[in-house]
């Protein structure tokens, strides 16, 4: 498989994020599908939580599967992507065949999960061919594709208006097709490499070394706050605006996709200036969201929307820069299983926190169940302040 040269980055880099926000439309579709579901009686808010947290368990098995595998190495990359976008598109389809919340149903969201190994880790492979002292900024563009597409999913109730819980596994289904097949028309970077391969034994350097270990508390601490706040912001925001079912949706993509926009800047800004230091403020100012936006609903509507959009800008923006440290930070042989250690044991973390959520709701109501999210970033934030020292300055 050949390599083009500079001319065709940015070019290439955009067909990149186009498959990857396509197909990573398959991941909240089961979230998108939550207040219709509810409003017919046909989920339970603790059996909604399972639709999420049975895509982050697939997407732990899957990525662990890959990297024992080395799947991305010893496959040509664009194939690997198109196979899984394809399998996540027909799990999400066959979703509206099924009981919405049964054992079938949870198998499915299970499978488009595991389906996604195939490719966020991927995508991130092919964005880094690229990286010339911009690995930051190219891993965030990659992360906020991600973000994006987990959006995609909350306009579909909205844009297919009539059918119900139906529409969002339908839109998702359809976008991720597209994206699997969209991936056929992009070229790697002239870096494309194989990645060291995933060592069990060399697991626990993750915690021995003391650089990985803040960047891992510090991922951790992020992963406690962001994939439980994508779950349910969309289910609270509905409460706060009223209406029907899904009609809070396109303020939900607005909130998710805001996120989009915090990871490039949030890329630019630790390329040039300091990476530990732009997470930590990121961490700060997000759970320091957490805290306030339930209290706001007081408010009103549009104080609660003003920081539910500041939320969703800062949630998410730090996360490229998680693995950019651990790159940074890792011996090269080491690379490929610090990586892999870290996102699994970040994705298994979200699934725990998903389920805290509706149990904190039960407990202390929609004031203050977001609070329980507060302490990740802000312990995530004191880590990476602490990792400053110990990274390589920004050029």
């Amino acid at each position: 498989m050949g390599t083009v040269r500079e001319g065709g980055k940015a070019r290439h880099l955009a067909v990149l994020c186009l498959a990857v926000v396509l197909s990573l439309s398959v991941w909240f579709a089961g979230t998108a599908a939550v207040p219709d579901l509810l409003a017919e009686g046909l989920v339970t808010s603790g059996r909604a939580g399972w639709l999420t947290m049975a895509v982050q368990l697939g997407f732990v098995v899957g990525t662990l599967v890959s990297a024992v595998l080395s799947l991305a190495d010893r496959r040509d990359p664009r194939l690997l992507f198109l196979a899984c976008g394809l399998l996540a598109s027909a799990a999400t389809l066959a979703q509206t065949l099924v009981a919405p919340s049964g054992v079938a149903a949870l198998l499915l969201r299970f499978v488009a999960g595991a389906a996604m190994a195939g490719v966020y880790p991927v995508g991130m492979k092919l964005a880094a061919s690229w990286a010339e002292g911009d690995l930051g900024l190219l891993i965030g563009l990659l992360v906020g594709a991600v973000t994006l597409g987990s959006a995609l999913p909350h306009l579909a109730p909205t844009l297919l208006g009539g059918i119900g819980w139906q529409a969002a596994y339908l839109g998702a289904g359809v976008l991720a097709a597209a994206g699997g097949v969209a991936i056929l028309a992009f070229r790697p970077g002239p870096l494309l490499g194989a990645r060291p391969p995933f060592r069990p034994s060399q697991a626990l350097e993750a915690w021995r070394n003391k650089g990985l270990r803040l960047a891992n508390l510090g991922y951790l601490g992020h992963m406690w706050e962001l994939y439980a706040m994508w779950a349910w912001i969309g289910l609270f925001l509905a409460g706060v605006l009223g209406g029907a079912p899904g009609q809070a949706g396109p303020w939900v993509f607005a909130v998710l996709g805001a996120g989009a926009v915090g990871c490039v800047l949030a890329g630019v800004l630790a390329d040039r200036w300091d990476r530990a230091a732009v997470a930590s403020l990121c961490m700060l100012a997000s759970g320091a969201c957490a805290v306030l936006i339930g209290p706001a609903a007081a408010l009103g509507p549009l104080v609660v929307l003003a920081i539910a959009l500041l939320w969703g800008f800062t949630v998410v923006a730090d996360s490229a820069q998680f693995s950019a440290c651990i790159v940074s930070l890792s011996p090269p042989d080491y690379v490929g299983t610090m990586l892999t250690v870290q996102t699994s044991l970040g994705f298994l973390l979200t699934a725990v926190t998903i389920g805290v959520v509706p149990m904190a709701v039960g407990w202390l109501g929609w004031d203050w169940a977001f609070a329980v999210l507060a302490p990740g970033p802000f312990l995530g934030a004191w880590a990476m302040w602490r990792l400053r020292p110990l990274l390589p300055r920004a050029g």
